[in-house]
């Protein structure tokens, strides 16, 4: 850029002041161009919640689904909510963004913000064994080598979903701990990807006798209430008490069927037993992207992000193989890479609900799903949305003519 400073009249600036201005100038451009790539994608995150929003109405008509939510965030707002049908096929009562579902075993993603919480206040370690708090607890072998981390890192390297079964069949919490004890690795702790519930569950002890409170006290006290997640809760009994609240579906004869809320995982609160609606979730998503340091400062989240161990039965995943590059499990988070990019995940699925929970770090988007009904269609929903979103924000800007 040149300066015509003679013919205004005006004597020329000093060195010093001339490199000010010119490092104004430049200053100012930067500025105007990150404004206008935030306009941008800002404008782009509009479009897709717009196309999104009717291709879920769209897609959730065609599958008959009983009643769904979803929420778009970006980094530090709710950029759309959307929602379908009813609470059930009864009463008729319209679900809105404030409806609570079972979330599931996207719950373990609460698991592990709390858990870092207390790590990142010099509570306990992630390395500590898990003996250290549950010292009754046993398997075949030397119990001291699972930790705190293979918990909730999926990677204590047992046979995966171990005695999920007893727990489906109400076998009380005690009498399935103790039958660990018959079982022994299969690999070394932290080698493997072993998917758990029961086992993953007992971080709800260790953060217990670390905070000196009760797992649901301390998931409403430095969760819930922060973040300001108005409908969310822990427990059987806590869901029953909500008003607005979805109630499950599974298909009979060819329709869909409102069936009682079924208790048993709500037994494993980690793993399973949080409530929320989709607006809560929206203040998750959020709080992942750095909007709540107060909550989980963002290193904590990097560290429960941070891929550990390799998940290759997630790239045959029906709906989403077609997208994924690799997989991996991190502390209560998957953490898929499509093509260059990468996102955190988790589904949930109880009895009569689906919950798919996802997130970009770099480009600050996300993304939740919640239903009232079982079925693959959750997945759908949550690939097209990336498919959508990765597609748009790697377009290049449209010209103008000048």
């Amino acid at each position: 850029m040149r300066f015509r400073w003679l013919r205004s009249g005006l004597s020329p600036p000093s060195g010093l002041l001339a490199a000010l201005i010119v490092a104004f100038s430049f200053a100012s451009s930067s500025t105007l161009r990150a404004e206008s790539q935030s306009d941008r994608v800002g404008l782009v995150q509009q479009e897709l919640a717009a196309d999104y929003d009717r291709w879920f109405r769209q897609q959730a008509e065609d599958e008959r689904v009983v009643g769904a939510a979803f929420a778009i965030v970006s980094r530090d707002h709710i950029v759309r909510v959307g929602t379908h049908g009813y609470t059930d096929t009864t009463r008729k009562r319209q679900v809105d963004g404030d409806t609570a579902f079972r979330l599931a075993s996207v719950s373990k993603t609460f698991a592990a913000g709390l858990a870092a919480q207390l790590v990142d206040e010099g509570r306990f370690r992630w390395d500590d064994p898990i003996t250290d708090y549950v010292p009754d607890f046993r398997i075949r072998g030397e119990t001291s080598r699972i930790h705190v981390e293979h918990l909730l890192g999926q990677s204590s390297g047992l046979v995966p979903h171990a005695y999920d079964n007893l727990l489906e069949d109400g076998v009380s919490i005690p009498q399935i701990r103790a039958r660990f004890a018959e079982l022994a690795p299969t690999c070394e702790p932290g080698s493997c990807y072993s998917y758990q519930n029961t086992l993953f569950s007992l971080i709800e002890t260790v953060v217990e006798r670390t905070a000196a409170d009760s797992y649901a006290n301390l998931v409403d006290q430095r969760i819930f209430r922060p973040l300001d997640m108005r409908t969310a809760s822990v427990g059987y009994e806590a869901f029953l008490a909500t008003r607005n609240r979805a109630l499950p579906h599974v298909k009979r004869n060819g329709r869909w069927r409102t069936v009682p809320v079924l208790p048993n995982y709500y037994r494993v609160a980690p793993a399973a037993g949080i409530n929320a609606s989709v607006l809560d979730l929206a203040k998750w998503l959020m709080a992942q992207l750095g909007t709540a340091p107060e909550v989980l400062r963002p290193a904590v989240v990097d560290t429960l992000i941070t891929p550990r161990v390799r998940t290759p039965r997630d790239l045959r995943r029906k709906e989403w193989k077609r997208l994924l590059a690799d997989a991996h499990y991190g502390l209560g988070w998957r953490v898929y890479q499509i093509g260059d990019e990468r996102i955190a995940y988790h589904s949930g699925w109880v009895s009569g609900y689906r919950a798919d929970i996802a997130w970009s770090p770099e480009h600050g988007l996300g993304l939740a799903v919640l239903m009232n009904v079982e079925g693959s269609v959750i997945s759908t929903m949550s690939t097209h949305f990336w498919e959508m979103a990765f597609a748009r924000l790697h377009s290049p800007p449209p010209t103008t003519s000048p």
